[in-house]
């Protein structure tokens, strides 16, 4: 599978998000995520516009419940087309698996179903201190990958800084998708786990989720170009 950049698109309303969306020239269509915000603003419609504009679409729900519930609600979000969807591993294998299930269309296709390990605002401090989890980060997150990838999954969500320990556990295939990318002269904001898209790139990255180094730039078309240009080196 190709490496892409995927553009978060963390804005409050369709007005904003179609009027950053508009900034990019014909025929330059990103990958884009919708995350909590925006689809709860305007719900499934969002989704549907977005995708009748030619872009592909990572619904970033963070899905989190019994199994069944996240069963029913996944058979709901496969009939909006998105390419890719994701849940948080610690829902547990049975939980992941349910959500396959729903998501997989009666003809056998589905979007990409990829789980969230540790965000990257969570340092392990914080991971043992407030959430109670003793073993380090690395081991946790590379254990929830296999749960995943025993589930079923495509993938999980993780730092960059892990990306290449799942590869090395999971196996070649098995998708890391990383936020926490910044660029090396810019600030680290609001993420604890961050590197640039290069060192993306080579740690074992397959997509990088970017949010604010593009859309909050002056010019944000030269800062997406700038990304793909460093993440796939053939931009």
């Amino acid at each position: 599978m190709n490496k892409d950049v995927i553009i978060a698109c963390d804005f409050s309303s369709r007005a904003a998000t179609l009027e950053f969306l508009d900034r990019f020239p014909e025929g330059r269509k990103p990958f884009v995520k919708i995350g909590m915000e925006l689809f709860y603003a305007e719900g499934p419609a969002i989704v549907r516009d977005i995708k009748a504009r030619g872009h592909k679409v990572f619904l970033d729900l963070k899905l989190h419940d019994i199994p069944n519930t996240v069963k029913k609600a996944m058979r709901v979000l496969s009939s909006l087309d998105v390419d890719m969807v994701n849940v948080h591993a610690a829902g547990t294998v049975a939980m992941m698996r349910a959500a396959l299930e729903g998501l997989t269309r009666a003809d056998g296709t589905r979007p990409l179903l990829i789980a969230v390990t540790q965000l990257t605002s969570t340092s392990e401090e914080v991971m043992q201190q407030e959430l109670l989890i003793g073993a380090g980060i690395g081991d946790t997150i590379v254990k929830y990958a296999s749960n995943a990838r025993e589930a079923g999954l495509d993938g999980v969500v993780c730092s960059p800084l892990e990306a290449g320990m799942v590869k090395q556990a999971c196996g070649p295939g098995f998708l890391a998708v990383t936020p926490g990318i910044r660029f090396a002269d810019a600030a680290a904001d609001d993420q604890v786990r961050i590197t640039t898209p290069a060192r993306a790139r080579e740690i074992g990255s397959d997509f990088i989720v970017v949010g604010r180094p593009i859309t909050a730039a002056a010019d944000p078309v030269a800062a997406y170009e700038r990304c793909m240009k460093e993440f796939t080196l053939s931009f």
